[in-house]
This record gives C-alpha cells, sequence and structure tokens, in this order.
C-alpha cells in the first residue's frame, strides 16, 4: 500500500464565490520517498496546486491535503493517482514528469512543457540514485527476452557477465508491473575457500555476506525505505536455499543464484517449489564450483536432463558480455585457455 486517503469534513469558504459545498481530502503517502515524489521543497506537488486554483492543495510530511469541490478533488485525485504509478514503476517523480501529466489531462503548467520521452522498451528499472538498468549484451538482452516467454530460464556463464544483476532487475520490473506478488531470492550456503562455522554470529549473519551481491544489486535498484518495507513483509525474501524445503512458491518470482554450487538433489528440490502462477530464473557458472572432490553440480546434471523440455529457456553468456573492468575479459580468457 503507497497511499491512503480519506474525505474528511464538509464546509463553505467565501472567497471560492461559489455554490457548491467544498470537501477536504487528505491522501496519506505510506513507504514513499517524500523528495523522490514530492520534489524538492514540494515542487511537484506546487506545481500541480498552480493548475488547480479554485482548490486548496497542502502538503505536510506525509500527509497531502485537498480542499475543492468534489468534481475537482476527483480530478487531482486522478493525476496524483498517475504519479503514484510512475513512482511505484520508476522510484522518482520530475518535474517535467508533472508537467507530461497535467498537458495529458488538459491543464496548464507553470513553465515550458517538456516533450513526452517515448517508452524505451530496453529499460528494465529506473532504479535509485539515477541508475538506469537495462540490457547491456546481446547475451543479456537474450536472457530478457527469454525471461518474458518461458516460466524457467538457466543463465549459464562466467563471473562478470551480468546474471545476477539482470536477473534481479527483470524480476523488480516483474513486481512494479504487478506480474507477481513476491520476489524470492536464494543461493546456496557452500564456502568458497572459507569455513561458515568460524564466521562470528548466528546462521543469518553467517550467510549475509554470501547474499551480499543480491542486496547490492536491489539496492541500486529500489528506494531504501521501499525495500526495507518489501523485506519487513516478506515481499522480497532472500534466504539460503535449505530455507526453500517443503514450501510451494505461487504468484512468485523465484531466483538461483550460484546454482553450480547446488547439488542434484537441491537442484530438483529447488526445480519443485514452482507454484503455477511462478517463473523463475536460475543462475550459474560451470567455471567455479565449489562443491567438495567428486560431488557433482545439479547445475551441470539439470541441464542435461531438462535440455528437451518444451518451456525451458538455455541462455549461455561468455566473455563478450562482461561488463567489468576490461581486464575481467582477457583474465576469463586466459583462465579458459589454460584450462583447455
Amino acid at each position: 500500500m503507497c497511499c491512503r486517503s480519506k474525505e474528511i469534513a464538509y464546509f463553505s469558504e467565501s472567497h471560492f464565490n461559489i455554490n457548491h459545498r467544498l470537501v477536504e481530502k487528505v491522501i496519506t503517502l505510506d513507504n514513499v520517498s517524500l523528495i523522490d515524489f514530492l520534489g524538492v521543497e514540494n515542487h511537484n506537488i506546487k506545481e500541480v496546486a498552480a493548475a488547480f486554483p479554485m482548490s486548496k492543495i497542502i502538503s505536510r510530511g506525509n500527509e497531502i491535503r485537498i480542499k475543492g469541490t468534489t468534481p475537482e478533488i476527483s480530478r487531482i485525485s486522478d493525476i496524483l493517482d498517475s504519479l503514484m504509478d510512475h513512482y511505484q514503476r520508476y522510484g522518482k517523480i520530475t518535474h517535467e514528469n508533472v508537467q507530461n501529466y497535467l498537458v495529458h489531462s488538459g491543464l496548464p503548467t507553470t513553465g515550458l512543457t517538456a516533450p513526452v520521452p517515448p517508452d524505451d522498451d530496453e529499460v528494465l528499472v529506473y532504479g535509485t540514485r539515477g541508475v538506469v538498468v537495462r540490457a547491456k549484451t546481446d547475451n543479456q538482452k537474450r536472457l530478457v527476452e527469454a525471461a518474458e516467454k518461458y516460466d524457467l530460464v538457466f543463465a549459464i556463464g562466467p563471473a562478470g557477465t551480468g546474471k545476477t544483476y539482470t536477473a534481479v532487475a527483470i524480476a523488480v520490473r516483474a513486481l512494479k508491473n504487478k506480474e507477481v506478488k513476491k520476489i524470492i531470492i536464494t543461493r546456496p550456503a557452500v564456502e568458497a575457500g572459507e569455513n561458515l562455522g568460524f564466521l562470528p554470529g548466528d546462521l543469518k549473519e553467517k550467510i549475509d555476506p554470501y547474499l551480499r551481491p543480491i542486496y547490492d544489486a536491489l539496492d541500486d535498484m529500489i528506494p531504501a525505505e521501499k525495500l526495507k518495507f518489501y523485506q519487513e513483509n516478506r515481499i522480497i525474501e532472500i534466504a539460503p536455499l535449505a530455507y526453500m524445503r517443503g514450501r510451494t512458491l505461487n504468484n512468485a518470482f523465484i531466483l538461483l543464484d550460484e546454482a553450480q554450487n547446488t547439488t542434484p538433489m537441491q537442484m530438483k528440490m529447488f526445480l519443485t517449489r514452482m507454484g503455477p502462477t511462478s517463473k523463475a530464473i536460475i543462475t550459474g557458472d560451470r567455471s567455479q564450483i565449489d562443491l567438495p572432490n567428486k560431488q557433482k553440480s545439479g547445475l551441470i546434471e539439470s541441464v542435461d536432463i531438462l535440455k528437451n523440455i518444451k518451456g525451458i529457456s538455455f541462455v549461455e553468456l561468455d566473455g563478450r558480455d562482461v561488463v567489468r573492468h576490461r581486464l575481467v575479459r582477457e583474465i576469463i580468457s586466459a583462465y579458459d585457455h589454460a584450462g583447455q
């Protein structure tokens, strides 16, 4: 829930010079970054107020109070609803956004109207701090297209190819577009040369460092207050793979990261968690298997077992998709050459 509204009381004010009784409506903004929605010094709301000189629109804290006739309040509420939908999708309202919505509603603005930008189908998420998240390489675009067409997608490739980041962005977009009700992100808790038992803290504190890449991606895409709300209300869950056992995941976007470190039994358990209205992306890197010696990777086995099932897509990423430092691509190539 992002905003709540209620009508408080009817009253009359002589300076309006109209016969209609006036009503006051209060809209409460919940789980919204006020600076991103209202603008600096409430400039966005002042722009809306200027378009309705016969009404009063006042913003205090997380409340917007509207005083006017019922028809005017209805029009103002429609504008604010549109702005809220925009905020839900892009995470921020600019002055130009407000002007565009006012012009499309046949209302005046206080300045020059910025042109309506065309929809950028390649943008996955308008994130925080001005971050625009989109697929940057051909194979990342293939991953986005596969996720739109298939309910289960495997994204396999070396480090730095954007598998996890792109998968998280796809899931966040689905949540913002209300295609799913929750996001569930999981990883197997396998040591990469370290020992979990020697890390300080309880189980959660031991596991959190292994989930840090997921948190970093979410921090780029969702404002801090909203991300906290999502996690507290279990709209976004981040948990070790062992916590998935016994669950049926409905109406969710499920991500399994570092899947090369699952055992065959863990992979089967994960694949059978999908509910009838769920989608899943599995990411992994064949070259970074940290399982004990002679332990077969569940990712490698599942690709062989499932490759002929319709409705499952396999996307391979390679060194050309590396979006980290320019040396990373050469490092991966050198290791591949040495392995061969």
